[in-house]
């Protein structure tokens, strides 16, 4: 009987100080890992797409495509890095110290901060493009992007360390047993990470989104009256209408899915004082939003899917092939 109960601990020999082992032998914990193992691997290959075909193809060299390829390569560490850590977390124990586990944990955080950075700065960059459409070209330049993009990579890196300044400091908080790797933030990080990583891009995002959308829809509407003495009045009308029921459904699913990726997450932290085995799964949907990303962003770009079948069919590898017309 003592050979069984010491079985549920992940160090037996050290039996009072060892965590329990996860219990992920359900179907329905097995169901859940494999779903999650798809999840992290379509993470890495969409968001791989993204960085060969933003990288390859010099036409697609632009501030906006600069900006994109940013959040591709902090969604792609996401899938290569995160996702596995939570999958390994969920079905074993930690065996591999303190000091990986301090490391995981400050590369989560950042990869999801400068995923959160980039989604305002690409909010930014399509409100100056529609909202001040004559001095776009003056004032988002690709050396200007270049240099916010950078220093989205800095302040996050910065903002993690204030964050996790107390498991920095003592990276053996990281555990409260043997075979546990958890994320310990104090009060006063957490209130900095609520209000920098959600409150805040939250706010502006919407704020320049729906500002984008009214520009959008008086522009729209412009437009129909302004041909409205031509014979094509009614097929020009027609195509006014659907771009603003496009605008109005594409800024409509950005805002959901990153209210539904993000939201859940951030109540039940606040809500709760430690994390629970069911914020988990908010954990999850959280990480899930970098998966959504590049289908978001990238995917309904036609540039996207003839970048695709390139890369697919290794057509990329032909010489002179990164000249090419992809637009």
């Amino acid at each position: 009987m003592e050979t069984e109960d010491q079985s549920v601990f992940c160090f037996p020999q050290l039996i009072n100080i060892s965590c329990r082992k996860p219990t992920s032998h359900q179907p329905e914990d097995v169901l859940l890992t494999v779903l999650l193992s798809f999840i992290c691997i379509f993470t890495v290959v969409l968001n791989l797409l993204v960085i060969i075909s933003i990288s390859h193809f010099r036409q697609l060299h632009t501030p906006t495509n600069l900006l994109l390829l940013s959040l591709a390569v902090s969604d792609f560490l996401v899938g290569l890095l995160v996702w596995p850590g939570e999958i390994y977390l969920r079905t074993s124990c930690w065996t591999l110290g303190d000091v990986l586990c301090l490391s995981y944990s400050y590369v989560s955080f950042i990869v999801t901060f400068v995923s959160v950075i980039n989604m305002v700065l690409i909010s930014a960059d399509r409100y100056v493009a529609i909202c001040d459409p004559l001095h776009y070209n003056t004032k988002v330049t690709l050396k200007r992007v270049q240099l916010w993009v950078c220093l989205c990579w800095v302040f996050s890196l910065l903002l993690c360390s204030i964050i996790l300044k107390d498991q920095l400091a003592h990276p053996e908080k990281c555990s409260s047993c043997y075979g546990e790797c958890v994320i310990n933030v104090d009060f006063e990080g957490g209130i900095v990470d609520l209000i920098v990583v959600f409150i805040l891009p939250l706010t502006i995002i919407i704020t320049l989104y729906m500002r984008v959308f009214v520009v959008a829809v008086s522009q729209a509407r412009a437009m129909r009256s302004h041909v409205a003495s031509i014979k094509l009045q009614h097929s020009v009308a027609g195509r006014a209408k659907k771009s603003e029921l496009k605008a109005a459904r594409t800024l409509g699913v950005l805002i959901l899915v990153f209210l539904m990726c993000f939201c859940p997450f951030y109540i039940v932290s606040l809500a709760s004082s430690t994390f629970t085995s069911s914020a988990k799964y908010f954990q999850y949907l959280f990480d899930f939003n970098s998966c959504v990303n590049p289908l978001l962003y990238a995917l309904f770009y036609p540039w996207f899917r003839k970048a695709i079948r390139h890369v697919v069919t290794l057509h990329i590898l032909q010489p002179g092939s990164s000249g090419e017309n992809i637009l």
